[in-house]
């Protein structure tokens, strides 16, 4: 691929669609058909398989809960909640609309971690493929990524935009002053205040992914921190 003036890598999770709502409707439903018990047990392996492999492995942890508890006639069913839940009602105002906006700008990829299976069945739930032209990149840690970004999608100056400001951070410290780091206060995540102390701010931090929607943003990520 031809180097591009600019490209965008933007996050999924707590950055283009409410991740925490998600979660918190899961656990709901697993109490519901399982009990609290379940519910609590299933959050605890996912805890584990989380800090384990580096992303939520949803489908995972219901297959270690099944052998587990195969007393629990209910269990094999608990998967078809991630499988086939609405993911475009979690999309924030203004995600589908900023894509399109940044498109006009630059090359828009979705940088988002998770495993080969779930996270491009969200993708495609939510109505995110087409929007993106396909462009996305599905990593374990994203900051490791740095090489097969630049070799994926060369680019003359980045725009990444994620709600953890670590990454961030990271990004920045590889980059510098060629790309632009986007900081959005939402989810679990963007609102760790502990995790936000203990990092420089980003170039741009707004509190909903809809502010850059804004001109003067927009025209700001587009020339640079020169401008």
């Amino acid at each position: 691929m031809e180097t591009a003036p600019l490209v965008f890598l933007v996050d999924v999770d707590n950055t283009l669609l409410d991740n925490d709502q998600f979660q918190d409707a899961l656990k709901a439903h697993i109490a519901k058909v399982s009990g609290p018990a379940a519910r609590d047990r299933y959050w605890e392996i996912q805890e584990h398989l989380f800090h384990s492999l580096g992303y939520r492995d949803y489908l995972g942890a219901f297959q270690t809960y099944r052998l587990e508890r195969p007393e629990d006639v209910d269990a094999i069913w608990l998967s078809l909640f991630v499988v086939d839940f609405p993911y475009a009602t979690l999309l924030y105002p203004g995600a589908l609309e900023l894509i399109a906006a940044l498109r006009k700008l630059g090359r828009v990829v979705a940088l988002t971690d998770g495993d080969a299976v779930f996270q491009p069945r969200k993708l495609q739930g939510a109505g995110l493929i087409e929007p993106l032209d396909r462009h996305i990149m599905i990593c374990v840690h994203k900051e490791a990524e740095v090489a097969e970004i630049e070799r994926r999608y060369p680019a003359e100056r980045y725009v990444v935009i994620d709600d953890k400001i670590r990454l961030l951070t990271a990004f920045k410290k590889v980059w510098g002053n060629k790309v632009m780091t986007v900081f959005p206060r939402q989810g679990q995540f963007g609102l760790d205040t502990k995790v936000i102390a203990a990092n420089p701010p980003a170039d741009i931090d707004v509190d909903r992914i809809a502010q850059l929607l804004d001109g003067s943003i927009l025209n700001r990520l587009r020339d640079g921190n020169s401008a």
